[in-house]
């Protein structure tokens, strides 16, 4: 479960990487690389965490990251029968300056958003999807030309929502990266009870005040940032199992449902109640 700088060659016959349901489900896998990456997932509901963005998708996930953001492997904790394709491109897989040609405008406006991490939904979901399912099987030619398509199609989509992940300014060192894997894990087993800044410190040997620099530095969010969207996180799932707001909020660790409330409307932008209607109105 180690994490690191994840690097990444492009196939023999390609220009870029293409990786089908690498089934990394019970694998932490908190990492970043210098390339582009498309993401598609199907058959599963779990955690998108890109940057300082965590949010939960269900049944399906279309994501397109930037270089150097950090991110969790989609599907882990997966427990269904999933199938995923990962696109993996340096911004030059075409060549240099390949993108001035005015042909190519929309894909280079898509390549500067894709910075922050973008999510796709609706009709291009499912139409993307499958087209990057079919991608492996083409040949090198066709391959090709059906991801500039598939580019073409993301790029002129209006469903997509921007993530606002914050690329890597500098390489973790992997002491640094070996400290996020325990804390989210940590995180992970405890955040049912109240946890001190103090107790979440000890977990990676480091004093209160470097343990507040240092994860805010490694995640862009405080710990108690962290803390709260790990448990909106969970809560949304127990609100989709049809529990009441009180137990969600039980459940997830918050001793109060104002600041329950409070807090899933700062994280989700509705309050709870709102988002178990709506999912259960579909």
């Amino acid at each position: 479960m180690k994490i690191a700088l994840e690097e990444i060659r492009p196939d023999a016959d390609s220009s870029f990487h293409i990786l089908l349901t690498p089934h990394l489900q019970d694998v932490f896998l908190w990492h970043y690389h210098p390339e582009y990456e498309i993401v598609y997932i199907d058959g599963a509901s779990g955690t998108r965490h890109v940057g300082d963005h965590i949010s939960r998708y269900e049944g399906s996930d279309l994501v397109f990251i930037g270089p150097n953001i950090p991110h969790l492997n989609f599907d882990y904790g997966v427990k269904t029968d999933y199938r995923k394709v990962v696109v993996q491109l340096h911004e030059s897989f075409l060549g240099e300056g390949f993108w001035k040609a005015p042909e190519f405008a929309a894909i280079t406006t898509l390549f500067e958003r894709a910075r922050a991490g973008l999510s796709f939904g609706g009709e291009t979901k499912q139409q993307v999807g499958a087209k990057l399912e079919m991608l492996a099987h083409q040949p090198p030619f066709e391959r090709m030309m059906a991801l500039l398509a598939i580019f073409q199609q993301l790029a002129t989509s209006a469903d997509v929502t921007s993530l606002h992940g914050k690329p890597v300014t500098s390489a973790y060192n992997l002491r640094e990266q070996e400290r996020i894997r325990k804390l989210y894990q940590f995180v992970e087993e405890q955040f049912t009870r109240k946890i001190s800044i103090s107790e979440a410190a000890d977990v990676v040997t480091l004093t209160e005040a470097a343990f507040c620099r240092y994860i805010k530095r490694m995640t862009g969010l405080t710990f108690t940032q962290l803390l709260n969207k790990y448990r909106i996180n969970q809560a949304q799932k127990f609100l989709l199992a049809d529990h009441t707001v009180t137990e969600a909020a039980e459940a997830c660790g918050f001793e109060s449902l104002s600041y329950f409330n409070k807090i899933f409307r700062a994280v989700t932008g509705e309050n709870p109640l709102q988002f178990k209607k709506r999912f259960h109105a579909r």
